[in-house]
């Protein structure tokens, strides 16, 4: 998941009325026209949501708290925040329906802009498993059920209506969390994961870790639930690459030459916070030098701990030693 929480855009927390729980989630378009610059400009995107959320708050008819939406989805794959979790959404059209559902909307339009990517698809689906993890029902909505508007409009809605089916390929992003792995093949969930991230990690299928673990439902995972997993392997590469040695490997007072191919390659990807070195010892400069890689690969908050996790340390390549 690539976050960017409300301390990101400068925003301080959200007045909106508090609501721990709800049936679900409703999706939304912006429903004017939208620049396709977007499409090539994240920075348009982050523009274009902090003028939504300025334009809701001048909003005097509709008096606002805050920016109508929990989260807002961007066609570069990240998720923005908005009311966040546990707040009453102002965006479904009247108080019964606020109170029902929480709202995402995607940044396309009527005009401009109107088909969402791969990447914004799997965005809002982040957003939903987040809420859900956080009180929200199962249910998935588009604005026009049960409120008379072409919202979200006619390619979010047939998403919608196929029950928001998380887009395959490249545009799904990494586990949000650094999870607790082990080369026994145990994964232990962790705030944020969701099944699909966890199956890219270790390079396999949603359907394969549902069967493998028998899940009734793979949209609800609990923090601390024990999954089943494939052995990590290693990524392709011309150089053999080290394996992901599970998460307690990184632990002061550790000795291995693993954790001097990892500082190379940190400073070889710019994210090095070393005075000097790197060397064979876990250090808190180590610690420091990871926290820096899991920012630059879009993790944020208590992802990007320091710790490594199987997704970051795939996409690292460290060579072995």
């Amino acid at each position: 998941m690539k976050l960017v929480t409300r301390s990101d855009l400068g925003w301080p927390a959200s007045a909106a009325p508090t609501q721990a729980t709800t049936k679900g989630v409703k999706v939304h378009y912006e429903g004017t026209a939208v620049s396709a610059k977007l499409s090539t400009d994240h920075d348009a995107c982050i523009a274009e949501w902090k003028a939504i959320r300025k334009s809701h708050l001048a909003n005097k008819t509709e008096n606002y708290s805050d920016v109508a939406y929990n989260y807002a989805a961007c066609p570069h794959g990240y998720l923005l925040e908005g009311r966040g979790i546990g707040h009453r959404t102002g965006a479904n059209g009247n108080q019964a329906l606020n109170q029902a559902h929480y709202a995402i909307v995607g940044l396309v339009g009527s005009s401009g802009l109107t088909e969402p990517t791969d990447a914004m698809l799997s965005a809002i689906r982040d957003g939903i498993e987040l809420l859900r993890k956080n009180g929200a029902g199962t249910e998935i909505k588009g604005h026009r059920d049960g409120y008379a508007t072409a919202c979200p409009g006619g390619p979010l809605y047939a998403w919608v209506q196929k029950g928001a089916p998380r887009p395959g390929g490249d545009s799904t992003p990494p586990p949000s969390t650094e999870g607790g792995t082990s080369s026994s093949g145990t994964y232990t969930v962790r705030k944020g994961d969701t099944l699909s991230s966890i199956a890219t990690a270790y390079k396999t299928t949603v359907a394969a870790l549902t069967k493998l673990n028998g899940l009734k439902d793979p949209d609800k995972l609990s923090v601390g639930q024990k999954l089943k997993v494939p052995a990590a392997a290693p990524a392709p590469s011309e150089q053999p690459l080290e394996p992901f040695p599970g998460a307690s490997f990184f632990h002061g007072g550790r000795h291995s030459p693993v954790i001097t191919a990892m500082g190379r390659r940190l400073v070889a990807e710019g994210c090095g916070r070393y005075a000097s070195g790197p060397g064979p010892n876990w250090t808190s400069k180590d610690k420091a030098s990871y926290a820096a890689w899991q920012k630059k690969l879009g993790y944020t908050g208590s992802a990007a701990d320091g710790i490594p996790g199987a997704a970051s340390w795939a996409k690292l390549r460290v060579p072995k030693s």
